[in-house]
């Protein structure tokens, strides 16, 4: 038994977020290194060990602990969230290589049109880029995205399509360069 976790997760469960501080110090570069394995960039390896620590926080009451640590659901949150970091950055590749492909332009630099279709996406409304977010970057189901934002399956699919207009829209003036 680890009796410094022990000691520390009994904090935890008592509501005392500081005592989740030992508990990284201990075993960030352990969970870092398990990340490391399952993304392509350095940054969302810290990432995930953050979103790790914070679902340890989060779901607290439901973490198990395995010899009085709960290293090894860290261990399993990490490995998740790298994954999830990991598939989130390449649907973002592939929507910015489809943007390309759907305006039918032959743009060989898909880096050189990102400042583009960022600065297109930030113009969409709130509700139209979380819609486009979830559905087009996430790669969530257009039902799942509804049940996310607590809407219509049909308003879902009337904001990707006027989002996806608007992006044609704001895009097209890559397609004459």
């Amino acid at each position: 038994m680890n009796e410094l976790d022990g000691d520390d997760w009994q904090r935890v469960l008592g509501g005392d977020a500081s005592a989740l501080d030992p508990l990284f110090a201990r075993h960030a570069q352990r969970l870092f290194r398990q990340a490391s394995r399952h993304v392509s960039v350095r940054e969302d390896a810290k990432d995930a060990v953050v979103i790790a620590f914070y679902e340890l926080w989060r779901r607290r009451s439901q973490v198990r602990l395995v010899d009085g640590s709960p290293l090894p659901w860290l261990l399993n949150a990490v490995t998740n969230s790298a994954r999830n970091l990991e598939r989130s950055a390449r649907r973002y590749r592939n929507l910015l290589e489809s943007a390309g492909r759907d305006l039918d332009r032959g743009v060989s630099d898909p880096p050189e049109s990102e400042p583009a279709v960022m600065a297109a996406l930030d113009r969409l409304t709130a509700r139209e880029r979380s819609v486009v977010v979830l559905t087009l970057i996430e790669g969530y189901s257009e039902r799942d995205t509804a049940n996310a934002l607590g809407i219509p399956v049909g308003t879902v699919k009337s904001r990707l399509a006027r989002a996806k207009g608007r992006l044609r829209g704001e895009l097209a003036h890559l397609v004459e360069a």
